[in-house]
């Protein structure tokens, strides 16, 4: 499962990264409406979206490292998604963004992964806290 962490993370890098990188060269091709609004919205997110690439990043290094920071990294990941996940799903909620055709299909999966992958990356976290931190599980820990 360490190995599918590790995946995620990549992943998680290379889709913010690819989504931002289109959004500043061809918003159009991703946005799911057209009103001012929305654009403002979106706008606020590249710094939120930034620290959780960097702490993907850092979870990602410190894992594979085996530092005991790992567990720190990967804590901030899923929260830092969480966040954002929760931030998403509400306005797309409020504003029929999921019901919008392709564009709300597009919102709709990246909303979704963002919450698979906090949750996922969160419990596998927390769940082998004490042997990120190099230290021996206690028995019964859960």
């Amino acid at each position: 499962m360490k190995r599918t962490i590790e995946v995620f993370l990549v992943i998680a890098l290379v889709v913010d990264v690819a989504y931002w990188s289109i959004w500043w060269t061809s918003r159009d091709t991703l946005a799911s409406e057209h009103r001012p609004a929305y654009y403002e919205f979106e706008n606020a997110f590249p710094l939120a979206d930034a620290w959780l690439g960097l702490t993907c990043l850092l979870a990602l290094l410190s894992l594979r490292r085996g530092r005991p920071t790992a567990l720190l990294w990967l804590l901030c990941a899923g929260s830092a998604g969480l966040y954002l996940f929760g931030m998403d799903l509400l306005y797309d909620l409020e504003h029929g963004i999921f019901a919008r055709g392709g564009g709300g299909a597009v919102e709709a999966g990246i909303v979704t992964l963002t919450a698979v992958f906090s949750v996922t990356v969160l419990r596998w976290a927390w769940t082998r806290r004490e042997e990120l931190l190099g230290r021996p599980a206690p028995s019964g820990a859960g």
